[in-house]
Parts: C-alpha cells; structure tokens; sequence
C-alpha cells in the first residue's frame, strides 16, 4: 500500500517531468522560429545605405545604430589667453580634423556663459578633412581667473567634446572722467 507521503513524492516527481518536457518542447519551438527568421534574412538582399545620419547625444552611437562615427581630433582642447585688462574681447580659434569614417556633422557648441560666443561650421567635415571652431571672450565684468567651456555636440564617440578657455582678468582703466587737466 502506498501512504500518504509517497503519494505526494510521485505526483511532485510526475509534474516536474512534464513541466521540463513542456518547457523543452516550447524552447525547441522557439528555436526553430528564430533560426527560421534568421533564413529569411539571411536571404534577403542588403538594402543600398544611405547617408549617415546625426548621432543623439543620448544614444551610444556605433553600437546601438550601426552608423558609422565620425572622431574629431583637436590640435588643443584649451587655450589660456592669459593675463589682461577688463573690457577686452578676446578670440581663440581651435582647429580640428576628423579622424573617422564618416562626415563630420557638429550639432550644436555651447558656451557654459554669455560671454563666450563659440561659431563653428554648419556643413559636413567629410573624413580626412579640417575645421575650425571660432571662440570669442568678452571679459566686461569677469574680473580675476575664468575658466569657460564650450561643449561641442556632434555624432562622435566620445560625445560630447569638451573646450576651454582660460583667462586672469585685472581691472581696467577707468576713463569715464575724461583725461586729466594740468
């Protein structure tokens, strides 16, 4: 006679093993639709690519979109103007070239204050090619050391690009009295 407990022990066993065959039978399937849809692609023909499209900034570029990136390589990242008088514009340009296997295409460039301006190109740098990013300092106001950045937004890797400028600004003349008389 079978008690109780053994009971228990052969319907727990013959559920585990038709819970593994259903699992294995439902993975087999599976299995077969995948390699039947990789068949299918496999035989269809590539579709012709077009022209690399603008990375987000918020995507990881090449891995995620298979889009071929652009890298651009700067002839200095900072640029310090040193010391001078309050009131005077400066202007740096950083010159680049982009290193990648794909146009250049700098979204925006963003100054981290009002006082810097950044201008940089609108068109496509194509590989192999050069540009420049124009920066522009207005030190009215900003006396003593600054550091300003400017990010530059583009479909690179690493993204985004980081410049920055460096200055110490003394006080100016003051010339609102006019020149003095003897």
């Amino acid at each position: 006679m079978i008690n109780l407990k053994s009971m228990k022990k052969i319907v727990l066993i013959f559920g585990l093993a038709f819970t593994v065959f259903a699992c294995d039978t439902k993975n087999k399937a599976l299995e077969r639709r995948v390699e039947a849809l990789e068949n299918k692609l496999s035989a269809m023909t590539p579709v012709a690519q077009s022209a690399p499209v603008p990375v987000n900034e918020n995507i990881v570029a090449e891995e995620a979109t298979n889009i071929p990136l652009a890298a651009i390589d700067f002839k200095e990242r900072v640029f310090d103007f040193g010391t001078f008088q309050e009131g005077k514009v400066v202007n740096h340009t950083f010159t680049f070239t982009n290193t990648g296997n794909s146009p250049l295409i700098i979204q925006n460039a963003s100054a981290s204050c009002g006082c810097t301006v950044p201008v940089w190109p609108k068109e496509p740098i194509a590989p192999g090619g050069s540009g420049v990013i124009k920066v522009e300092f207005d030190s009215k106001g900003k006396l003593g050391v600054n550091n300003k950045t400017v990010t530059i937004t583009a479909n690179t890797d690493p993204n985004p690009t980081i410049l920055t400028i460096k200055s110490n600004v003394l006080p100016g003349k003051d010339d609102s009295q006019g020149p003095l008389k003897n």
